[in-house]
């Protein structure tokens, strides 16, 4: 019997090997240890003709995970300042684009924004459709003590989610000021058809799409745990399959992220 359990635990490992590659022998040799959260973000737009392959770099981060032992998780910000030059992108934002300058105001200084940027846990900024470029920023801060963020979806209602958050800050991570708890409401599986400016004529995919962004609590520097509720806005026509809700945890003025975690829009069931 011995000798039998030995074949069969061979062959589930050989199987293994064979479908998943080199990321599942990857993350074999790291054992049980917790995958980290990377937050990527990618400034976009329907109206820039060099933002799709962008778009779908964002999709295969998300879809294929390619980072051993590290959790992408993704925020498409549609920018609205490529509005006025053909084409009105339906998912853009004044928010959006404020968020992308305060970025370049307090991290980058480039002194100019740009479109397709990513920009990874708020630290390193690469252009989005370059993978392997952004690959190598998420292994580089990846490393870094990360907070705990438990997110889940309480009540769902017409044109609003109530959700929970707890926050644990480790002892190896150290807040250099106060950080503030953003809870936002990503959708996929999102298609348009554009019918004017420099996509004129192509259909566009989306993933992880922002659809509202609502800072939900803040923690001192000296504080280790946290938890709240809030409600945060949803539109009514979205569709609850495709949404993900997306917490994280941002020092106010560095812009850093130091921690994140996600869930689906379903309420959580509690089975205590």
């Amino acid at each position: 019997m011995a000798v039998d359990i030995r074949w069969s635990c061979a062959f589930a490992v050989l199987l293994a090997t064979t479908v998943f590659g080199d990321r599942v022998r990857a993350e074999a040799a790291e054992g049980s240890a917790p995958r980290r959260m990377v937050l990527v973000e990618l400034f976009t737009s329907e109206g820039c003709s060099s933002c799709p392959p962008a778009d779908a770099v964002l999709s295969e981060l998300v879809l294929r995970q390619p980072v051993a032992g590290v959790e992408l998780l993704a925020l498409g910000e549609h920018v609205d300042y490529w509005d006025r030059l053909g084409w009105r992108d339906r998912f853009s934002s004044a928010d959006h684009t404020t968020r992308q300058s305060e970025y370049d105001a307090h991290v980058f200084h480039r002194h100019e924004v740009y479109t397709p940027q990513l920009v990874i846990d708020g630290q390193l900024e690469r252009v989005g459709s370059d993978i392997r470029a952004v690959q190598r920023a998420v292994k580089e801060v990846a490393q870094a003590p990360k907070a705990a963020i438990d997110v889940a979806v309480l009540r769902a209602h017409d044109r609003s989610l109530d959700v929970s958050v707890h926050v644990d800050v480790p002892p190896t991570l150290t807040l250099r000021e106060s950080a503030d708890v953003f809870v936002a409401i990503t959708e996929d599986n999102l298609v348009t058809e554009v019918r004017h400016g420099e996509n004129g004529g192509r259909t566009l995919k989306h993933s992880a799409v922002v659809r509202s962004l609502t800072s939900v609590g803040t923690l001192s520097p000296a504080e280790r745990t946290s938890s709240m509720n809030a409600s945060v806005p949803v539109a009514s026509e979205l569709k609850t399959a495709n949404l993900r809700i997306v917490s994280f945890l941002q020092e106010r003025a560095s812009r850093r992220i130091v921690g994140a975690g996600a869930a689906s829009a379903h309420p959580r069931v509690d089975t205590r």
